[in-house]
Protein backbone atom coordinates (compact mmCIF):
# COMPACT_ATOMS: atom_id res chain seq x y z
CA UNK A 1 0.00 0.00 0.00
CA UNK A 2 1.51 3.63 -0.04
CA UNK A 3 2.00 5.29 2.99
CA UNK A 4 3.45 8.91 4.34
CA UNK A 5 6.66 8.64 5.66
CA UNK A 6 9.20 11.46 6.61
CA UNK A 7 10.09 11.63 3.06
CA UNK A 8 7.21 12.16 1.31
CA UNK A 9 4.98 9.08 -0.24
CA UNK A 10 5.81 5.92 -1.38
CA UNK A 11 5.07 2.53 -1.64
CA UNK A 12 6.42 -0.15 0.69
CA UNK A 13 7.47 -3.10 -0.27
CA UNK A 14 5.29 -6.39 0.55
CA UNK A 15 8.77 -8.43 1.74
CA UNK A 16 9.90 -5.59 3.31
CA UNK A 17 6.37 -5.58 5.76
CA UNK A 18 6.27 -9.01 5.98
CA UNK A 19 9.98 -9.35 7.68
CA UNK A 20 9.75 -5.72 9.32
CA UNK A 21 5.93 -7.22 11.07
CA UNK A 22 7.82 -10.34 11.98
CA UNK A 23 10.65 -9.06 13.64
CA UNK A 24 8.60 -6.04 15.77
CA UNK A 25 6.33 -9.16 16.77
CA UNK A 26 9.23 -11.13 18.19
CA UNK A 27 10.39 -8.20 20.28
CA UNK A 28 7.39 -6.71 21.10
CA UNK A 29 7.78 -3.35 20.17
CA UNK A 30 5.15 -1.77 18.94
CA UNK A 31 6.07 1.54 17.31
CA UNK A 32 3.90 4.93 16.67
CA UNK A 33 5.11 5.15 13.35
CA UNK A 34 2.89 4.25 10.68
CA UNK A 35 5.30 2.01 9.38
CA UNK A 36 4.83 -0.20 12.20
CA UNK A 37 1.27 -0.24 12.66
CA UNK A 38 0.77 -1.47 9.24
CA UNK A 39 3.97 -3.94 9.97
CA UNK A 40 2.35 -5.27 13.23
CA UNK A 41 -1.43 -5.87 10.92
CA UNK A 42 0.86 -7.78 8.12
CA UNK A 43 2.30 -10.09 10.82
CA UNK A 44 -0.51 -10.86 12.64
CA UNK A 45 -2.28 -11.43 9.02
CA UNK A 46 0.54 -14.15 8.15
CA UNK A 47 0.89 -15.72 12.17
CA UNK A 48 -2.82 -16.12 11.62
CA UNK A 49 -2.96 -17.93 8.44
CA UNK A 50 0.03 -20.02 9.40
CA UNK A 51 -2.03 -21.09 12.31
CA UNK A 52 -4.99 -21.75 10.31
CA UNK A 53 -2.84 -24.05 7.72
CA UNK A 54 -1.21 -25.68 10.47
CA UNK A 55 -4.95 -26.27 11.92
CA UNK A 56 -5.89 -27.58 8.35
CA UNK A 57 -2.84 -29.48 7.46
CA UNK A 58 -3.04 -31.47 11.16
CA UNK A 59 -6.85 -32.12 10.77
CA UNK A 60 -6.40 -33.91 7.47
CA UNK A 61 -3.10 -35.94 9.15
CA UNK A 62 -5.59 -36.90 11.82
CA UNK A 63 -8.62 -37.50 9.22
CA UNK A 64 -6.15 -39.83 7.05
CA UNK A 65 -4.58 -41.38 10.64
CA UNK A 66 -8.31 -42.06 11.48
CA UNK A 67 -9.23 -43.31 7.92
CA UNK A 68 -6.57 -46.02 8.44
CA UNK A 69 -8.06 -47.06 11.37
CA UNK A 70 -8.58 -50.82 11.23
CA UNK A 71 -12.04 -52.11 11.70
CA UNK A 72 -13.42 -54.71 13.80
CA UNK A 73 -14.30 -57.75 11.17
CA UNK A 74 -17.55 -60.08 12.29
CA UNK A 75 -16.67 -63.47 12.12
CA UNK A 76 -17.87 -65.23 8.72
CA UNK A 77 -20.40 -67.80 10.07
CA UNK A 78 -21.41 -68.83 6.32
CA UNK A 79 -17.72 -70.33 6.30
CA UNK A 80 -18.30 -72.47 9.39
CA UNK A 81 -21.62 -73.62 7.99
CA UNK A 82 -19.98 -74.41 4.81
CA UNK A 83 -17.43 -76.80 6.55
CA UNK A 84 -20.47 -78.46 8.61
CA UNK A 85 -22.38 -79.53 5.56
CA UNK A 86 -19.23 -80.46 4.08
CA UNK A 87 -18.52 -83.00 7.07
CA UNK A 88 -21.67 -83.81 6.75
CA UNK A 89 -21.18 -85.38 3.19
CA UNK A 90 -18.44 -87.22 3.58
CA UNK A 91 -19.19 -91.36 3.43
CA UNK A 92 -18.51 -93.50 6.19
CA UNK A 93 -15.05 -95.60 5.63
CA UNK A 94 -16.63 -98.77 5.66
CA UNK A 95 -19.11 -97.80 3.04
CA UNK A 96 -15.96 -96.28 1.21
CA UNK A 97 -13.99 -99.52 1.77
CA UNK A 98 -17.21 -101.72 0.76
CA UNK A 99 -17.51 -99.73 -2.61
CA UNK A 100 -13.72 -100.10 -3.32
CA UNK A 101 -13.61 -103.90 -2.88
CA UNK A 102 -16.74 -104.66 -5.17
CA UNK A 103 -14.86 -102.12 -7.89
CA UNK A 104 -12.16 -104.60 -7.53
CA UNK A 105 -13.60 -107.01 -8.08
CA UNK A 106 -15.86 -106.17 -10.92
CA UNK A 107 -12.63 -104.85 -12.50
CA UNK A 108 -10.68 -108.06 -11.68
CA UNK A 109 -13.04 -111.27 -12.80
CA UNK A 110 -13.04 -110.40 -16.89
CA UNK A 111 -8.83 -109.90 -16.31
CA UNK A 112 -8.70 -113.53 -14.31
CA UNK A 113 -10.80 -115.11 -16.68
CA UNK A 114 -8.70 -113.49 -19.98
CA UNK A 115 -5.38 -114.77 -18.47
CA UNK A 116 -7.16 -117.82 -17.50
CA UNK A 117 -8.27 -118.58 -21.07
CA UNK A 118 -4.87 -117.18 -22.94
CA UNK A 119 -2.81 -119.95 -20.42
CA UNK A 120 -5.76 -122.78 -21.41
CA UNK A 121 -5.07 -122.32 -24.98
CA UNK A 122 -0.96 -121.37 -25.18
CA UNK A 123 -0.04 -123.70 -22.12
CA UNK A 124 -1.31 -127.25 -22.72
CA UNK A 125 -2.24 -129.06 -19.71
CA UNK A 126 0.35 -131.73 -18.27
CA UNK A 127 -0.95 -135.08 -18.87
CA UNK A 128 -2.01 -138.01 -16.40
CA UNK A 129 0.40 -138.34 -13.14
CA UNK A 130 1.67 -135.14 -13.35
CA UNK A 131 4.86 -133.68 -14.72
CA UNK A 132 4.58 -135.90 -17.72
CA UNK A 133 4.84 -132.76 -20.04
CA UNK A 134 2.50 -132.62 -23.00
CA UNK A 135 0.93 -135.30 -25.12
CA UNK A 136 2.25 -135.23 -28.64
CA UNK A 137 0.04 -134.56 -31.55
CA UNK A 138 -0.16 -135.82 -35.13
CA UNK A 139 -0.68 -134.01 -38.31
CA UNK A 140 -4.75 -134.00 -37.62
CA UNK A 141 -4.00 -132.58 -33.93
CA UNK A 142 -5.02 -135.46 -32.09
CA UNK A 143 -2.95 -136.99 -29.20
CA UNK A 144 -0.50 -140.05 -30.40
CA UNK A 145 -1.43 -143.31 -28.96
CA UNK A 146 1.38 -145.75 -28.82
CA UNK A 147 -0.11 -148.88 -30.12
CA UNK A 148 -1.68 -147.02 -32.93
CA UNK A 149 1.77 -145.48 -33.98
CA UNK A 150 3.70 -148.28 -34.08
CA UNK A 151 1.20 -150.57 -35.74
CA UNK A 152 1.58 -148.15 -39.18
CA UNK A 153 5.17 -147.74 -39.20
CA UNK A 154 8.37 -150.12 -39.26
CA UNK A 155 11.81 -150.16 -37.27
CA UNK A 156 13.74 -147.18 -38.57
CA UNK A 157 10.85 -145.23 -38.88
CA UNK A 158 11.45 -141.44 -38.23
CA UNK A 159 7.99 -139.19 -38.65
CA UNK A 160 7.23 -135.84 -37.35
CA UNK A 161 4.50 -134.74 -34.50
CA UNK A 162 3.83 -131.47 -32.58
CA UNK A 163 6.09 -131.35 -29.51
CA UNK A 164 6.83 -128.89 -27.14
CA UNK A 165 6.43 -125.65 -27.68
CA UNK A 166 4.46 -126.30 -30.60
CA UNK A 167 8.15 -127.42 -32.25
CA UNK A 168 8.60 -130.06 -34.88
CA UNK A 169 9.66 -133.53 -33.40
CA UNK A 170 10.86 -136.31 -34.38
CA UNK A 171 9.15 -139.60 -33.04
CA UNK A 172 11.86 -142.32 -33.33
CA UNK A 173 10.79 -146.34 -33.83
CA UNK A 174 14.01 -148.25 -33.20
CA UNK A 175 15.07 -151.96 -34.77
CA UNK A 176 13.08 -153.73 -32.10
CA UNK A 177 10.01 -152.18 -33.13
CA UNK A 178 9.75 -150.25 -29.97
CA UNK A 179 9.71 -146.03 -29.50
CA UNK A 180 12.66 -144.15 -28.31
CA UNK A 181 12.56 -142.70 -25.29
CA UNK A 182 13.61 -139.57 -26.66
CA UNK A 183 12.24 -137.37 -29.04
CA UNK A 184 14.40 -135.01 -31.85
CA UNK A 185 13.43 -131.81 -32.33
CA UNK A 186 13.41 -130.75 -36.08
CA UNK A 187 14.43 -127.20 -35.80
CA UNK A 188 17.71 -126.75 -37.75
CA UNK A 189 19.75 -124.86 -35.37
CA UNK A 190 21.49 -122.43 -37.73
CA UNK A 191 18.40 -120.66 -38.94
CA UNK A 192 15.38 -122.34 -37.49
CA UNK A 193 14.28 -124.49 -41.31
CA UNK A 194 12.74 -127.93 -40.66
CA UNK A 195 15.09 -130.58 -41.31
CA UNK A 196 13.91 -133.43 -43.10
CA UNK A 197 14.59 -137.11 -42.44
CA UNK A 198 16.83 -138.13 -45.47
CA UNK A 199 16.27 -142.68 -45.25
CA UNK A 200 18.25 -143.03 -47.92
CA UNK A 201 21.48 -141.31 -46.13
CA UNK A 202 20.36 -142.33 -42.70
CA UNK A 203 20.84 -138.38 -41.99
CA UNK A 204 18.64 -135.34 -41.43
CA UNK A 205 19.07 -133.20 -43.99
CA UNK A 206 18.84 -129.53 -44.08
CA UNK A 207 17.53 -128.24 -47.86
CA UNK A 208 18.09 -124.50 -46.76
CA UNK A 209 21.82 -124.03 -46.25
CA UNK A 210 22.88 -127.85 -46.13
CA UNK A 211 23.68 -128.75 -42.43
CA UNK A 212 23.50 -132.45 -41.90
CA UNK A 213 22.73 -134.38 -38.16
CA UNK A 214 23.23 -138.05 -37.84
CA UNK A 215 20.26 -140.36 -36.87
CA UNK A 216 20.29 -139.11 -33.53
CA UNK A 217 20.51 -136.01 -34.35
CA UNK A 218 23.82 -135.12 -33.81
CA UNK A 219 25.49 -132.56 -35.99
CA UNK A 220 27.75 -133.97 -38.65
CA UNK A 221 28.24 -130.78 -40.44
CA UNK A 222 27.38 -127.01 -40.65
CA UNK A 223 26.77 -124.43 -41.14
CA UNK A 224 24.64 -125.84 -38.05
CA UNK A 225 26.38 -124.88 -35.11
CA UNK A 226 24.92 -127.45 -32.51
CA UNK A 227 22.70 -130.54 -32.47
CA UNK A 228 19.23 -130.62 -32.83
CA UNK A 229 17.51 -130.29 -29.03
CA UNK A 230 16.52 -133.86 -27.64
CA UNK A 231 13.04 -133.86 -25.59
CA UNK A 232 11.76 -137.34 -23.30
CA UNK A 233 9.34 -139.21 -25.19
CA UNK A 234 7.70 -141.09 -22.28
CA UNK A 235 4.07 -143.43 -23.02
CA UNK A 236 1.88 -142.40 -20.33
CA UNK A 237 -1.68 -144.81 -20.31
CA UNK A 238 -1.25 -145.60 -23.89
CA UNK A 239 -0.26 -141.77 -24.98
CA UNK A 240 3.32 -140.37 -25.87
CA UNK A 241 4.25 -137.58 -23.86
CA UNK A 242 6.85 -134.94 -24.58
CA UNK A 243 8.74 -133.59 -21.52
CA UNK A 244 11.76 -130.88 -21.24
CA UNK A 245 15.21 -132.90 -21.91
CA UNK A 246 17.11 -131.41 -18.95
CA UNK A 247 20.09 -134.25 -18.71
CA UNK A 248 23.24 -134.38 -20.38
CA UNK A 249 23.40 -134.97 -24.35
CA UNK A 250 23.81 -138.55 -24.24
CA UNK A 251 25.42 -137.99 -28.34
CA UNK A 252 28.40 -135.31 -27.12
CA UNK A 253 28.59 -135.98 -23.20
CA UNK A 254 27.83 -132.04 -23.10
CA UNK A 255 24.99 -130.33 -20.87
CA UNK A 256 22.13 -129.67 -23.10
CA UNK A 257 22.56 -126.57 -24.94
CA UNK A 258 18.31 -125.67 -25.21
CA UNK A 259 18.31 -125.66 -21.06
Amino acid sequence: GKWLGDSGAGTWPRSSVTARGVKLAQLGHISTHPTSHLATMAASTIASSALFAKASIGGKSLKAKASKAPRAVAPKASKVVSMAAAAEDVPDMNKRNIMNLALVGALGLPGTCLVGGYAFFFVPPSGPGGGAGIAAKDANGNDVKAADWLATRQAGDRSLTQGLKGDATYLIVQDDGTLANYGVNAVCTHLGCVVPWNKAENKFMCPCHGSQYDFQGKVVRGPAPLSLALAHADIVEGTVFFSTWSETDFRTGLNPWWS
